[in-house]
């Protein structure tokens, strides 16, 4: 092994965050030993890193133990999006704990340092705006994700308290970027997909609520010098873009991108559905010198670049192509292409 380079175990290497932290890694000169089970994950994502002799990748299930040889832990693994953290909630909750417990054990065992991908979604539907990490949150008690990622948090500390273990917890807001699925059902990825094949856009509660949006590159380069800041920072620290945009204003942005004439409409707002969400970024920028320097605007624009090639890629006819108007399609039945 070459000075300075690590070999690195990336659970959930294969899903949308993991295959850019896999690849940024690989470009810093690391091995990568990418875990995935490809329940969201895809091979699609890291097809291309397959014939790099840095990069092997186990089939694995991270709710089990893990015997490997590494010295630097990233934990991912984890359904991130509703669709897929609502389809086996039971599922999810072991991915969350479990796994939690399983990294933390190799870690302790190999006495390396480890990263925990964290959640915005710990702070619930927050009282407090924007989010500071000392806020507690305002949170459903029987969400399997929420209370999944907080319970993980609480184990990595216990592990830090209990056995003097080196740790680092980011929690993660939006993000968006290359590499999403377009049956994900995050909102980035489903207005995009929407407008492209010139479907409306579907909005919940007349569209009045707020997120931030963090572009992946922006994301990723957080969660590089997260992990490697002093022994002392271990978070967790919120990472995301503190931009704050109503979902009624994402989707106008989207249309106005992609020249789109997709309407938007409006359904009922779903349970637990949070009003607001903005994260106070001062720790990030305080302890890691880190600010995300992608806007919304530019974001957009590169991310419906990738859907354009991937739904061409797969058949699927676009405003703008000459069969587009006979054709008839939907955003939805679109997870093959995952």
């Amino acid at each position: 092994m070459l000075l300075g380079q690590k070999r690195i175990l990336v659970t959930g290497g294969a899903g949308f965050l993991g295959t850019h932290r896999c690849r940024r890694l690989l470009g810093q000169g690391h091995e990568i030993l990418c875990v995935d089970n490809f329940s969201t994950g895809t091979r699609r994502n890291i097809e291309e890193l397959l014939d790099n002799p840095l990069f092997e990748l186990l089939r694995h299930n991270v709710t089990f133990p893990l015997f490997v040889e590494v010295d630097e832990i990233y934990n991912l693994a984890c359904p991130a999006s509703p669709i897929h953290y609502q389809f086996d909630p039971v599922q999810t909750t072991k991915t969350s704990v479990s796994g939690a417990i399983n990294m933390l054990d190799l870690a302790k065992r190999l006495k390396i340092r480890i990263l925990q991908a964290s959640t915005s979604e710990v702070y619930g539907d927050p009282i407090v705006h924007p989010q500071p990490e000392d806020y507690w949150g305002n949170v459903n008690p029987i969400s399997s994700h929420d209370e999944g990622k907080r319970c993980a948090e609480t184990l990595f500390f216990d592990y830090y308290r209990q056995h003097k273990m080196s740790i680092k917890v980011a929690r993660i807001f939006n993000t968006y970027g290359l590499n999403m699925r377009p049956d994900d059902g995050r909102v980035v990825s489903n207005f995009i997909c929407q407008a492209l094949l010139g479907e409306d856009l579907t909005v919940f509660g007349g569209g009045g609520q707020t997120r931030s949006f963090c572009y992946v590159t922006d994301l990723i380069d957080g969660l590089d010098r997260l992990m490697n800041s002093p022994e002392n920072i271990t978070g967790p620290i919120n990472i995301g873009n503190p931009g704050e945009f109503t979902i009624r204003e994402l989707a106008e942005k989207v249309i106005a991108i992609t020249g789109s004439k997709s309407k938007i409409v409006d359904r009922p707002l779903p349970e637990d559905d949070p009003k607001q969400r903005q994260p106070n970024i001062e720790l990030a920028e305080k302890l890691l010198g880190w600010r995300p320097s992608i806007n919304l605007d530019e974001g957009l624009k590169r991310t419906v670049t990738y859907f354009e090639a991937l739904l061409r890629a797969h058949g699927k006819p676009m405003i703008g192509d000459k069969r587009y108007q006979s054709a008839t399609s939907t955003c939805l039945p679109l997870t093959h292409i995952g």
